[in-house]
């Protein structure tokens, strides 16, 4: 009578550690927050494919912010796209040193319009992810820290 409880229970560990895993990945909707203001600013999509995270603009969340802005600063072919839609991470890829880290990759700032390379950690099981933008060494740059939605 013991043997199916522990069965059933090591299933439903085994179960519960794998969502959470799933969950600590960068992967979901994130409600970005402004390192300087830390006002709300928009919801980004993060998604992967072939193991390689991108992110898209969703919504403005700024009022400051209209609703039909475009990426007048951007120098590439991103240059007067609306910022909703607007992918603005890409070509991240989880650290081969460090499987709690994810880089490799670029992330817009489409205030001004230029590139950082970028370093996605999540942080709180999940629940935050620590997005750092920088020039050349990590050391050189800014974190903003974003909040889950789902």
């Amino acid at each position: 009578m013991y043997m199916p409880l522990r069965i059933a229970a090591a299933v439903g560990f085994g179960l519960a550690a794998s969502l959470a895993q799933a969950q600590a990945t960068p992967a979901g909707l994130w409600k970005t927050i402004d390192d300087n203001s830390h006002k709300e600013k928009s919801l980004v999509r993060i998604s992967e494919a072939g193991g390689v995270y991108t992110g898209r603009i969703e919504k403005l969340l700024d009022p400051a912010t209209k609703p039909d802005a475009v990426c007048d600063k951007c120098a590439d072919d991103r240059k007067d796209k609306p910022l909703v839609g607007l992918t603005i991470i890409t070509g991240v890829k989880q650290s081969d040193s460090d499987k709690s880290r994810w880089d490799g990759g670029e992330i817009l700032d489409p205030k001004d319009g230029k590139s950082y390379k970028v370093r996605l950690t999540p942080e709180d099981g999940g629940k935050s992810l620590a997005v750092r933008g920088y020039i050349g060494a990590p050391l050189l740059g800014r974190t903003q820290t974003w909040i889950r939605v789902e």
